[in-house]
């Protein structure tokens, strides 16, 4: 059985809180290796072409010191419905500033979990890693959100798991940086969430290879 959300919620924030000292702790100069912006992500994926939706300051403001991207990719056939994509990098974590799970922050859009499972994504040119699969629905719309966690070269799904990462990561390396990838895309009636998660494979495959670009391995 899961936790409760709410039960969660207080585990992850103690873990940030925890995660904070420990980096405080670091007083060495941190190590922040040269990347490109968010800006600069390709408007154009698998052929799909993008509009990019400009975050409010509210959102800036609870989100804390970072690089953001986000973009709509419309498939130029019309025959798919879009992907959403948000990109956010904080180049140091050592403040607090994380990655904030979309678990904790959909519900208070209104939307309603139907499906919150893990799972494996291969993708060319990379080895396997777990990301979260979530299905949420609001009145008749349905969505599937893939999201997971993603620093030097490695993804995760956990964000316990990312916690470990970034605090090994910062004795190791004097690295702190990390990020959070998701995707969105509206479900077609009656659609699985295994027939929406094929459909979008070959857009994710043309994310992957990029990340690095831009989350420094």
């Amino acid at each position: 059985m899961k936790p409760p959300i709410i039960f969660r919620f207080v585990l992850a924030a103690a873990l940030i809180s925890v995660t904070a000292i420990l980096l405080q702790a670091r007083t060495r100069n941190e190590v922040i290796p040269p990347h490109l912006p968010l800006s600069s992500f390709p408007a154009q994926l698998a052929n799909w072409d993008s509009t990019e939706i400009v975050q409010d300051k509210q959102t800036l403001e609870v989100l804390g010191p970072g690089d953001f991207l986000e973009r709509v990719y419309q498939d130029p056939n019309g025959k798919s419905p879009y992907v959403d994509i948000f990109l956010a990098y904080f180049p140091s974590q050592r403040a607090g500033e994380t990655p904030h799970s979309p678990q904790h922050c959909l519900p208070g859009a209104g939307w309603n979990p139907e499906e919150n499972v893990r799972v494996t994504l291969s993708q060319p040119g990379h080895g396997p890693f777990p990301a979260n699969r979530y299905v949420i629905a609001k009145g008749d719309e349905r969505r599937l959100v893939l999201y997971w966690f993603w620093a030097h070269d490695r993804g995760v799904a956990s964000e316990y798991w990312a916690k470990f990462y970034l605090v090994k990561d910062a004795i190791r390396m004097n690295r702190s940086d990390g990020s959070l990838v998701r995707l969105v895309t509206p479900m077609f009636p009656g659609e699985t969430a295994d027939a929406a998660q094929h459909r979008i494979l070959p857009f994710t495959s043309a994310v992957v290879p990029l990340l690095d670009d831009y989350i420094p391995r």
